[in-house]
């Protein structure tokens, strides 16, 4: 096991971590802020402009993809059904395409070549979608260029730290908050502009803040040690073998993508029907009867992020309480339990449908199921992304990470889905559905922890690769098999 003497590398420091993890951390803020910026308006946009007769005839692709989801369902879809189903496909895709991206950076060109290719398609994607006529274009753009950045800015959170570096766990917790700082601000910006002065102009703010973030990443880019591939090129690691652990560890974050795809099943809901809910069922005066000003649609949308940051400090120290008694929670539990706030969160939303049938519910019930919600964001996403960077064998991690992320296809896919059946069912009924999906899920996840804890909380990862030569860069120091 490493000491701290070992594991503190003499990297330039900056609030006790490497000056890099800042720069990442403000790169993913202005990234998350362009797609929460552009996820905040696109039910809105869809639902109120794009897709209503006399608009939606003049998008490129409308008819051919209209026909495509129709097929699917077998039946045809209305101007809601359909945004759901655009929704959740943009959503999901957005998350399948970086298994591939982490596979190309694996391979070939490298995670910092990655995240500049991917950022700059996808600053050219939100500016496209300024077009009405080339909506789907710029869908397609910004499938394709977060396929490249999403995987690489997170596996480099890692690169950072030398082996066994106890800090890794609070980077990412640190690089997670930066990720909802942008999606705090994102609503609040894009919305704005979207719902008062037009769509377009969100869809421009978010293609500035993408533009901000590369010119970030870019200078940023001497304060980050070479990835994988540059390692190889310069011969100061080796190619290593997989061994049985590391396929056991392979295995094992494979097994824990089948539950958490129907937490984002749920989870996602946020963007699509709970932004619906509270355009259309939600009494949204700050005080009914006292104070008339009505918050404004999209800024439910940063209710979330908000309380991720909020909140992180009294998860973390509560985790950090349990550990000094010898009761925190293993990391499997700790997504199940996730699982189970997020459903929590949606027997909220069926009080709220409950006590106001008919009618607009007060907006607080929605700020209590964002706190749920949040809640077991904190007990779920950054917890899956601390457990992949520390146990995926190095030959693979952002192949790994990208294949994370495909949970988050899978889940999106079925968030399209499952938001098509809003208009159509009793909304008690729906939000309950979403209850017993994100309970069952964590039913599975909570049995899980039983034969995957010996894999995954092992406090190193499996095997990474050897030095090629005993007087290497330190930094470059590969991560030692765990004992």
């Amino acid at each position: 096991m490493a000491t701290a003497d070992v594991t503190r590398d003499e990297t330039p420091q900056l609030f006790g971590h490497p000056r890099g993890l800042t720069f990442l951390f403000t790169t993913e803020m202005w990234e998350r802020f362009s797609y929460y910026g552009m996820r905040a308006i696109l039910v809105l946009y869809l639902v109120n402009f794009l897709l209503l007769p006399g608009h939606a005839e003049n998008v490129a692709g409308y008819y051919t993809i209209k026909h495509i989801f129709e097929a699917m369902v077998g039946h045809t879809l209305d101007v809601q059904p359909f945004s759901s189903m655009i929704y959740g496909f943009y959503t999901g895709l957005v998350y399948l395409t970086p298994f591939f991206g982490g596979l190309i950076a694996d391979r070939w060109i490298g995670q910092r070549y990655s995240v500049i290719v991917g950022g700059v398609i996808m600053a050219i994607a939100e500016f496209t979608l300024m077009a009405p006529s080339l909506f789907f274009l710029g869908l397609l753009l910004l499938i394709i260029g977060n396929g490249f950045f999403k995987p690489n800015i997170s596996t480099q959170v890692g690169n950072l730290y030398q082996p066994g570096d106890s800090r890794i766990d609070r980077a990412y917790s640190i690089f997670y908050v930066g990720i909802n700082v942008g999606a705090f601000f994102s609503p609040l910006v894009c919305g704005t502009l979207g719902e008062n002065i037009g769509y377009q102009w969100g869809f421009c703010a978010a293609g500035v803040g993408m533009v901000i973030g590369q010119i970030i990443y870019i200078y940023a880019l001497q304060t980050l040690p070479p990835d994988r591939v540059a390692q190889l090129k310069a011969q100061t690691v080796q190619k290593r073998p997989m061994t049985g652990q590391d396929w056991k560890a392979v295995f094992a974050i494979i097994l824990l993508c089948i539950p958490v795809t129907f937490f984002w099943a749920t989870y996602e809901q946020q963007g699509n029907t709970i932004n619906l809910w509270a355009q259309d069922f939600t009494n949204r005066h700050l005080i009914p009867g006292v104070i008339d000003w009505q918050i404004p649609v999209t800024w439910f949308q940063a209710f979330n992020p908000f309380m991720i940051f909020a909140f992180t400090p009294l998860v973390v120290g509560f985790w950090a309480w349990q550990s000094k008694r010898g009761r925190e929670p293993s990391t499997v539990t700790k997504m199940a339990l996730g699982l189970f706030l997020l459903a929590i969160s949606y027997v909220v939303m069926a009080a709220a449908a409950y006590v106001a049938p008919g009618g607009q519910s007060n907006w607080l019930w929605l700020f209590v199921f964002f706190a749920f919600i949040t809640l077991g964001e904190l007990y779920l996403s950054p917890i899956g992304l601390a457990l992949v960077a520390r146990v995926a064998p190095a030959q693979i991690l952002s192949m790994m990470m990208g294949l994370w992320f495909i949970t988050s296809f899978t889940g999106n896919l079925l968030q399209g889905y499952i938001g098509s059946f809003f208009s159509q069912m009793d909304k008690v009924h729906f939000f309950l559905l979403c209850a017993g999906i994100g309970a069952a899920a964590g039913v599975v996840t909570w049995i899980f922890n039983f034969p995957l804890k010996p894999i995954l909380e092992r406090k190193g990862p499996i095997t990474q690769p050897e030095l090629a030569e005993p007087q290497a860069d330190p930094h470059l120091e590969p991560r030692p098999a765990a004992e």
